[in-house]
């Protein structure tokens, strides 16, 4: 199993950014998926998550701004992530949950005013 994040940047204030997770050894669609966040001095949180039936939540701080999906046939799943703030500048982490958990290195999103 392997997961492999990516589309971090560096984005002003108020843009827009797309991350991917792409998954090998096993299927998307089979597992819950998950997207963490690390910001420098905090503790890992859960910014949002997809069941394998396709249910979504998100954190609070994010409803409304950022979608997570996944795409079966790529295997793929994203976080597309709109009107950033100052407070999304993070490491981004994908999940994947199946009983064992299997965590993807992350990818670093910074927001510049």
């Amino acid at each position: 199993v392997q997961l492999q994040a990516s589309g971090g940047g560096l984005v002003q204030a108020g843009g827009s950014l797309r991350l991917s997770c792409a998954a090998s050894g096993f299927a998307v669609s089979s597992y819950a998926m998950y997207w963490y966040r690390q910001a420098p001095g905090k503790q890992r949180e859960l910014v949002a998550s997809i069941s394998s039936g396709g249910s979504t939540n998100y954190a609070d701080s994010v409803k409304g701004r950022f979608a997570i999906s996944r795409d079966n046939a790529k295997n793929t799943v994203y976080l597309q992530m709109d009107t950033l703030k100052l407070e999304d500048t993070a490491v981004y982490y994908c999940k994947a949950q199946y009983g064992t958990a299997y965590w993807g290195k992350g990818t670093q999103v910074t927001v510049s005013s």
